[in-house]
């Protein structure tokens, strides 16, 4: 997803989308140890996804402190 959509989903949404992304480099890494990975582009793309959403995380989470 683009930075954009992300930024008007809810935390919750946010959180589910970390995990499975996490799930989901655990798996591509097992793969790339196992030598049945051929496009390790997927990783690189992968760690950038989950950088993403970690920063929009603590950004919601710095304005909902800030509003209280």
């Amino acid at each position: 997803m683009k930075i954009k959509q992300l930024r008007t989903k809810n935390i919750e949404f946010l959180k589910k989308e970390l995990f499975s992304l996490l799930q989901e480099q655990f798996n591509l890494r097992m793969q790339l140890s196992s030598k049945k990975l051929n496009q390790t582009h997927l990783l690189k793309i992968n760690r950038k996804n989950i950088a993403v959403i970690k920063t929009l995380l603590s950004e919601k989470e710095l304005l909902h402190v800030k509003e209280k």
